[in-house]
């Protein structure tokens, strides 16, 4: 077995809490059957949410979802001119017998511009 990095991102559509949770919801539990993972695989989760995300933060989905004895860490990314607004990011880094190529890093809705050469 071995340990891996999952990485992902889901773009919000208001800053809400409840559509937070929604969102990043959905983006964890894609990134959990897209590589046949269940909470034990977990290690850590880190979630970045861009500067303008206020209303919550971003790992309270994961704790939703019953991801509650996994460490969870979350930080704002950088303020870039021009960046894509209202983005939660996520790198999940878990055990899994999955090589790195049959990894499937989720990128939902517009986050796929994001990282083309990634996003499945």
């Amino acid at each position: 077995m071995a340990v891996r990095a999952v990485r992902g991102a889901v773009q919000l559509d208001r800053d809400e809490s409840g559509h937070m949770d929604q969102r990043v919801g959905e983006l964890l539990t894609a990134v959990l059957e897209r590589n046949e993972l269940v909470a034990d695989d977990l290690i850590s989760i880190w979630f970045t949410a861009t500067p303008d995300l206020h209303s919550d933060f971003p790992a309270a989905a994961a704790r939703g979802l019953g991801i509650v004895d996994v460490p969870l860490i979350c930080a704002q990314e950088l303020d870039i001119d021009g960046a894509m607004p209202r983005v939660v990011r996520i790198l999940v880094h878990v055990e899994t017998y999955l090589s790195r190529a049959e990894i499937s890093h989720v990128y939902l809705g517009a986050t796929a511009t994001l990282r083309k050469d990634i996003a499945q």
